[in-house]
């Protein structure tokens, strides 16, 4: 019987998969904790910053199936 060596077997069993229902739920909660600190802010750079990661996790949450995000 032939074994693969160690470094070629598969580790699924170690890894932490998310479901497209979670991902899109953690997307969601980010976005959620995101708004507040974009409105509260005025003009700026970390504004800039913080809408720029905000249009891209609506984004995923979008193509994810959360049209809700918005």
């Amino acid at each position: 019987m032939s074994r693969r060596p160690e470094s070629e077997r598969s580790d699924w069993t170690d890894l932490d998969l998310l479901t497209r229902d979670e991902a899109a739920g953690r997307l969601r909660e980010e976005i959620a904790e995101i708004e507040p600190r974009v409105a509260a802010l005025g003009a700026g750079a970390e504004r800039d910053l913080l809408e720029s990661r905000l249009r891209a996790l609506r984004e995923a949450a979008d193509d994810l199936g959360g049209r809700e995000s918005r």
